[in-house]
């Protein structure tokens, strides 16, 4: 019996009654139509995939279409199953002249057997098995799915790495920004790796930045959030521009018009999205004057006078300020105007809207590591930091404030002085009052710890307050500790005596706006 008919016979009994009196036909039709309803929704993908993948496996006679794969391998396939599901075999295919047995050769690009194998098996049965595969593997798999133009497969695999596998992401960070940029397809893995770039520039601009493509380069320009001066961003556009151009004179002063020309045309999707008009007087002179040239006439005449005449209209459009954001997991904006009244030792906290200083984190725990040589490495010659750390299982923040230079070359233990350093504790959820404890004994404010013991000490503010681990991990043991002595600071910033581990800790640079 058909399913059809089996519908409509198991309803006979129940209904015998009901339809004594009615028009057989119309109840018969109105069951049929039903059934014909039900029999419509009716899905058996599992089956076909099976099937579809059987074809692919074992339908060796019916074939038209041989691909030849990276290591010599051949597969064979069916033009018709290829074409409509994929737009880049439906083109390769129709560029191929058959062999005299009507059989199309496809050259597979530079994909391994391994990906290739699970990219057939996709386009056949629409299944992909990714247990016990590495991240990398996911990686590459959705590289080779955006090759063969198969966007379902490429955005999911691309949702999974971001939603999933965020820490790989982060860790092969120069790779992934450099593949998603080269290919220009992956936009959700754009917007990830740019929201960590614009929080931590040096990510990029710290390595072999002039290799970005330009749609790299570009989208970050076209970020209003980036954290970096307007001048920065505009000497490392200088800088991609030549780089691109490894012909022009290193001479600027022996540049023809022909080169600014040539710069300019380089730069030409990048220099609209400088915003010039927020840059220092200063910074015009010394920066962008000596490269006038490549700019549009009225832009550069805009420039000058803005510079002379601020508050005069110009014609040139006027794009907003960079945010000034803090990019903190730790701190507040509410904390940072604490710090900085602390900083200026006034009275009463500065306005939010009216903080004289900028936090640039130079250091993060949960993005750099936490082993103290790290610390060490990426602090050394800064001055006039702020650390902070969250202790673990608590709502404690509490950190310190150096106005010194911290230096990690001192074969001994060198002390600094100074009487503007101090240490605190923050208010934080349970934590209702934060605590300054400023330096007493000025001799012994902060200390560089010397080479020998830069794998095991971090910063280091008297006795009262440093970070230390066993295991060169601020994060493993539980070792750190405030001195309850108060030796050397004004008072105890904690009122528990134990030592302690963090979650995390961060470092800002303080920088006058």
């Amino acid at each position: 019996m058909s399913l059809q008919m089996f519908k409509v016979f198991k309803y006979l009994p129940s209904v015998a009654t009901s339809i004594r009196n009615t028009n057989k036909n119309a109840y018969f039709t109105s069951v049929l139509s039903n059934s014909q309803k039900r029999k419509m929704s009716l899905k058996f993908f599992d089956k076909l995939s099976q099937n579809f993948t059987e074809l692919l496996l074992n339908d060796k006679d019916n074939h038209n279409v041989i691909i030849e794969a990276k290591d010599m391998k051949t597969y064979t396939a069916h033009s018709s199953v290829l074409k409509y599901r994929s737009l880049y075999f439906r083109k390769e295919l129709e560029n191929i002249i058959p062999d005299e047995k009507n059989i199309k050769t496809i050259i597979n690009p530079n994909i391994s057997d391994e990906i290739f194998d699970i990219i057939l098996k996709y386009i056949y049965g629409g299944t992909v098995n990714l247990e016990k595969v590495e991240t990398r593997f996911i990686f590459d798999l959705m590289k080779a799915a955006n090759i063969f133009e198969l966007e379902e497969l490429s955005k999911k695999l691309e949702t999974i790495l971001i939603e999933d596998n965020d820490s790989w992401l982060k860790t092969h960070f120069s790779l992934v920004y450099q593949t998603i940029f080269d290919k220009q397809n992956f936009k959700d893995l754009e917007n990830f790796c740019n929201d960590i770039v614009v929080k931590h520039p040096n990510l990029i601009f710290d390595s072999d930045f002039t290799s970005l493509p330009e749609s790299a380069f570009v989208s970050l320009l076209k970020r209003d959030d980036l954290i970096m001066k307007e001048v920065e961003i505009w000497n490392y556009g200088i800088k991609w521009g030549i780089a691109q151009n490894p012909s022009l004179p290193s001479n600027l002063e022996k540049w023809t018009k022909e080169n600014f020309l040539t710069l300019k045309t380089t730069l030409q999707q990048c220099l609209p999205l400088i915003r010039y008009f927020h840059m220092t007087n200063i910074e015009i002179y010394d920066k962008i004057r000596p490269y006038k040239e490549i700019l549009d006439k009225q832009l550069w005449e805009d420039i000058e006078q803005h510079v002379f005449v601020p508050d005069r209209p110009v014609k040139s459009i006027i794009l907003p300020a960079r945010s000034k954001r803090l990019y903190s997991n730790i701190i507040s904006e509410d904390h940072v105007a604490e710090i900085s009244s602390w900083i200026d030792r006034e009275t009463t906290t500065y306005p939010k809207t009216d903080i004289p200083y900028k936090f640039e984190l130079i250091l993060s725990g949960t993005r750099d590591g936490f082993t103290p040589q790290t610390f060490w490495n990426t602090c050394h010659n800064h001055a006039r930091t702020v650390i902070v750390a969250k202790v673990k299982g608590t709502d404690e923040i509490i950190g310190g404030y150096n106005p010194l230079t911290w230096d990690n070359t001192y074969s001994d233990d060198q002390w600094m002085e100074t009487d503007d350093s101090f240490i605190f504790s923050l208010k934080n959820g349970s934590i209702q009052d934060s605590i300054i404890s400023r330096v007493e004994n000025a001799q012994r404010a902060i200390l560089n710890v010397c080479k020998n013991d830069q794998n095991n000490y971090g910063p280091y503010f008297g006795s009262d307050f440093y970070l230390f681990s066993g295991e060169s991990n601020f994060n493993l043991d539980d070792l750190s500790n405030c001195d309850d002595c108060s030796r050397y600071y004004e008072k105890p910033i904690r009122t528990s005596l134990d030592r302690f581990s963090i979650d995390n800790y961060e470092v800002f640079k303080v920088v006058k706006q």
